[in-house]
């Protein structure tokens, strides 16, 4: 996905009007929301579904994140199929010497332009286009050469290219350009990706706080002979005394056993989530198709007590509500979501406004936004935010690839957006890793750290030359 996302907008750069590139550039943004929305609508709507599962011997089961898995690979397929109905590159035919062809594509593109603006009677007058230096002229072997010589050369033809052309974009007519840029992309990335990935935590922190506080305390309980066979969920009992007890076909979740005592007991079919137990003694107890695995006896004492047929596979064991399961997927159903208005206004005004203008902007209030997070006490207030913090920041996120996409000539074009992309991921990794240390701990810091960020890359944007109406060159 990292490597097609260059391709993608150097390619598309290629095809568009002048006047209307900023607009239609913003709308190819749009779909990579879009995916996100199909995305997390696919996992609100299948993931929570435990039930659609089979089992295929001991050791494999097929869950409901394998349908979803699949599901997601569909958009890809349909991809793969309509790349071979657009035509190449024409800067790749003419640096492959293949001039015709090129020219074929210009046409076409002209053809379809004028069409579109009313005048379908004007004709391509182009009848020579200046030659560029073809890509092979580096290679210069015999006829006779043996193939894995022809390889070893073509192979050093390439990178030699590559290594050139990541040169030009560090060269006296673009360094200001590529420093200016690379500060814009981290801050926007390091302040958009850590808010993202925090809003999230901050509220699955809530929601275990909240749950925490309904947490029922048992202490020095005696139960002889009794069947379990319902939900026990939340719950912490201490000291307990347990005797010939049966738990069968049933969910625990949440549950810790402290310094207690099992004798004769017999565990069956028992599915867990967050239990444990902690210092506890069995004697004479079996466990029969159960996932109490070892890790969840924490300084037990096993006295003549067997485990028989223990469950295996993946077991969606995290998950301690599946009303929480649910939040998860729908919080990230209405991010998605949110961020679809700012794409179209985005797009509808790139042109008019321009891009430096669009991105300044954007960044400033999406600074503004931050401090507001101050006030999410509540999940619901939290999500709200996100959604607004979404929506906001996007219009920076377009004004950033349009940039990004005319401030580089056609044949470098590809390498600064792929070079710049590949620093915005490590400021991404670097954003998540420190807004998430501070969950639970405070929101001041981060929100500082968003908020500076963002204000940095405003003002440096200011200082980026302005692209609108511009020739690509």
């Amino acid at each position: 996905i990292g490597g097609s996302i260059p391709i993608v907008f150097s390619y598309y750069s290629e095809f568009l009007a002048q006047e209307k590139r900023g607009e239609h550039l913003s709308w190819l943004c749009m779909f990579w929301m879009i995916g996100g929305i199909y995305a997390s609508a696919m996992a609100w709507a299948i993931i929570p579904h435990y039930g659609w599962s089979f089992q295929m011997g001991s050791a494999y089961q097929f869950h409901s994140w394998r349908v979803f898995v699949l599901v997601c690979a569909f958009p890809s397929v349909a991809a793969i199929s309509a790349l071979t109905t657009m035509p190449e590159s024409p800067r790749f035919y003419l640096e492959n010497g293949k001039h015709d062809e090129a020219w074929m594509i210009l046409k076409q593109v002209h053809d379809t332009n004028m069409r579109a603006k009313g005048y379908p009677e004007r004709v391509f007058s182009v009848t020579t286009i200046k030659t560029v230096k073809q890509m092979d002229e580096l290679v210069n072997m015999s006829e006779n050469a043996a193939w894995h010589e022809k390889w070893r050369l073509k192979l050093s033809s390439v990178f030699h290219q590559v290594w050139k052309n990541f040169q030009t974009v560090f060269s006296p007519e673009y360094r200001r350009t590529t420093y200016m840029m690379m500060a814009v992309w981290f801050s926007m990335s390091f302040s958009y990706y850590g808010l993202t990935v925090w809003f999230p935590d901050m509220i699955k922190y809530l929601q275990k706080q909240e749950y925490a506080s309904r947490t029922k305390v048992f202490v020095k309980e005696k139960v002889e002979h009794v069947t379990f066979n319902f939900t026990l969920e939340n719950q912490v009992h201490r000291q307990g005394q347990y005797f010939n007890d049966k738990f069968m076909n049933m969910k625990m979740r949440s549950m810790v056993f402290e310094d207690s005592w099992f004798e004769e007991c017999y565990f069956e079919d028992i599915t867990s989530s967050n239990t444990f137990f902690k210092n506890c003694t069995f004697i004479a107890t079996l466990f029969y198709n159960t996932d109490l695995f070892k890790y969840r006896l924490i300084n037990c004492k096993l006295i003549n007590s067997t485990f028989l047929h223990n469950k295996e596979g993946c077991l969606l064991s995290d998950i301690s509500d599946e009303n929480n399961a649910y939040m998860v997927y729908f919080v990230s159903f209405l991010g998605t979501l949110a961020v679809l208005p700012g794409n179209i206004v985005s797009a509808l005004l790139m042109d008019k406004i321009g891009r430096l203008r669009m991105l300044a902007g954007s960044s400033v209030i999406s600074c503004v936004s931050c401090f507001f997070l101050s006030f999410g006490n509540s999940e619901s207030a939290m999500i709200a935010l996100l959604c607004l913090f979404g929506g906001i920041s996007i219009a920076s996120w377009n004004s950033l690839d349009v940039l990004t996409v005319e401030l580089y000539p056609s044949h470098k074009r590809t390498t600064a957006f792929g070079f710049l992309n590949a620093l915005c991921k490590l400021a991404a990794v670097l954003g998540i890793s420190i807004f998430t240390s501070f969950v639970g701990i405070t929101k001041a810091v981060p929100i500082l750290f968003a908020s500076g960020a963002l204000a940095a890359g405003s003002f440096l944007a200011l200082k980026l030359p302005e692209t609108r109406g511009q020739v690509l060159q």
